[in-house]
């Protein structure tokens, strides 16, 4: 059986809605913890697939959480193998920082439920089963667009939204994995003052949630479906 690899940045931010099609598509899913001992001595290249899920830290506070820069060593290996690699958000920046791009805070939160305005290329990949799809936004930090990939989205707030190289790698910068995982009361329960900063009332984002998450994770799980099925065996 094909193997899965989930790292884990925060115990609240898992694999959630993705779990469905990376099991349908026949991968034994195993996950480790960033505050696991043993996540420095894992080699990120032997996991047929790795999937990077996100977190509240950023990219570049290395000197607070010094997995980072070993992550990164180790994930640039696994890319410039390419290996297929899935980054959701925070997974997305530490994609684009192995590749070299710079991650960087932005102008604003973006959180909430919104669509992601879809390029040519977006339109033509998977992505396309969220085209018009309200999906969970939650993030303060972007990147510098990596050389070498397609840009697939973007947002009102934020032009990089998702990329991908070639078949194997895709990076994502929304959660169109959270719609119907109950650890999303953690992420509010987490962030009073990132909401309150935000201007974001936490009863409005429950309603918000409960009213688009399930058609979100619907198309998402579509989505990651599709990207896995084009993955070689």
């Amino acid at each position: 059986m094909k193997r899965a690899l989930i790292i884990r940045h925060v115990p609240y931010e898992g694999v959630a809605g993705y779990r469905a099609p990376i099991e349908a598509a026949g991968y034994e899913i195993s996950r480790i913890d960033v505050a696991d001992p043993l996540f420095g001595s894992v080699d990120l290249r032997e996991p047929d697939l790795l999937i990077m899920m996100g977190g509240p830290m950023g990219v570049y506070e290395q000197d607070r959480h010094p997995w980072i820069p070993c992550q990164l060593r180790r994930l640039a290996q696994r890319l410039a193998a390419d290996r297929p690699t899935l980054g959701v958000c925070l997974g997305a920046q530490m994609i684009a920082a192995a590749l070299g791009s710079e991650v960087y805070a932005g102008p604003s939160h973006e959180i909430g439920f919104h669509p992601i305005a879809l390029n040519d290329n977006g339109v033509a990949s998977p992505l396309r089963h969220v085209d018009d799809v309200p999906v969970l936004h939650w993030h303060g930090d972007t990147f510098t667009l990596p050389d070498g990939v397609e840009l697939l989205g973007s947002s009102t707030a934020y032009p990089h939204q998702a990329f991908r190289r070639g078949t194997n790698l895709l990076a994502l910068q929304f959660h169109a994995e959270m719609g119907e995982d109950p650890r999303f009361d953690a992420w509010i329960n987490g962030a009073p003052d990132t909401l309150s900063t935000a201007g974001i009332c936490a009863n409005a984002l429950r309603a918000a949630h409960d009213l688009h998450g399930p058609s979100a994770v619907a198309a998402g799980r579509r989505m990651i479906e599709e990207w896995l099925s084009a993955l070689p065996d």
